[in-house]
């Protein structure tokens, strides 16, 4: 659920989001209503996908190469990289520990913004261009994302229409649907606060934000367990019941799968988007089964062999 560090011993408490498709969430900002959208990372601190990329090399929980000096020497080690950078960024790519880690992040965003990691080559891909058929399973979980019988659609489109090419699934915005806390993972951590989300980002900051994290994309999320911000749901199916806690009359017998156990509180109860969970009927089995089978269409054909039966 959270990463290894570089010290072999560090973990994180965020299940690191998925760069497929990085490369199309918008730069972080505020939208016309003043609400924040876009931004790389859980709480967009990174504007672009530079600024994403340096984070993790500089971190001390992370690569910890802790400085700009650290990195440029690093490169300079390996001659192969001064000549690719020199040659393709220039003789001053390399002449200062911070134009050295600028063209690291300059030569990851450009790998990030290539076909390979956006390719719109799924069986939903497929699909929309007239090459594939899907079953009826994963027709009527279609059908279903897109309808207002659930609230999927409220989230997880960029403009609101279904069926767009080129789609991504998320509108980049944050919310706080009360995700309970992973407490395996917090339990290594010495700090074990709740995670501020959106409260944590240096321009943000406000105590009305703390919880709230950015919609992700839900390409390929059927091969990238585990699942929410913090990793707490391993399978995906539990992922889409934790849905039901909130439209159930009875939610306090709505019981987490995995663990048999009624779903522990929220981490941030106070910002949890009541209104937002609230939209839409509750799930039954069937239903859970078919937006499964359509959340697997979108899987880049390259993973579709990480799918099983």
């Amino acid at each position: 659920a959270a990463s290894l560090g570089n010290d072999g011993r560090t973990l994180g408490d965020r299940n690191a989001p998925t760069l497929t498709y990085a490369s199309l969430v918008p730069p972080s900002g505020e939208d016309e209503d003043g609400a924040y959208i876009g931004g790389l990372f859980h709480d967009g601190r990174a504007a672009t996908l530079e600024d994403q990329a340096k984070q993790p090399i500089v971190s001390p929980m992370e690569m910890a190469l802790l400085s700009p000096a650290a990195v440029r020497e690093r490169v300079l080690a390996n001659p192969a990289y001064v000549n690719a950078f020199e040659r393709l960024l220039g003789p001053a790519s390399l002449a200062t520990p911070d134009s050295a880690l600028d063209a690291v992040a300059t030569a990851l965003a450009a790998f990030e913004r290539s076909a390979e990691f956006s390719s719109f080559d799924s069986k939903y891909d497929r699909y929309l261009r007239g090459e594939a058929t899907l079953t009826r399973e994963e027709e009527l979980g279609r059908i279903l994302f897109f309808s207002d019988l659930v609230n999927c659609s409220q989230c997880h489109l960029l403009d609101g229409r279904a069926d767009q090419a080129g789609e991504t699934f998320s509108n980049y915005r944050y919310h706080n649907i009360g995700i309970p806390p992973n407490a395996r993972v917090r339990a290594t951590n010495a700090d074990r606060r709740p995670d501020p989300g959106l409260a944590g980002h240096p321009d943000v900051g406000t105590a009305g934000e703390r919880g709230r994290f950015r919609v992700p994309s839900l390409r390929n999320v059927a091969v990238t367990g585990p699942y929410m911000h913090n990793g707490v749901f391993r399978d995906l199916r539990t992922a889409i019941v934790f849905y039901n806690r909130f439209l159930v009359e009875n939610a306090a017998s709505e019981i987490n799968p995995e663990t048999g156990r009624t779903w522990d509180d929220p981490e941030v109860p106070e910002t949890v988007d009541l209104d937002l969970l609230k939209q839409g009927q509750p799930l039954t089995e069937q239903r859970v089964a078919q937006l499964e089978a359509f959340l697997r269409t979108l899987t880049d054909r390259r993973y579709e062999p990480l799918l099983g039966p």
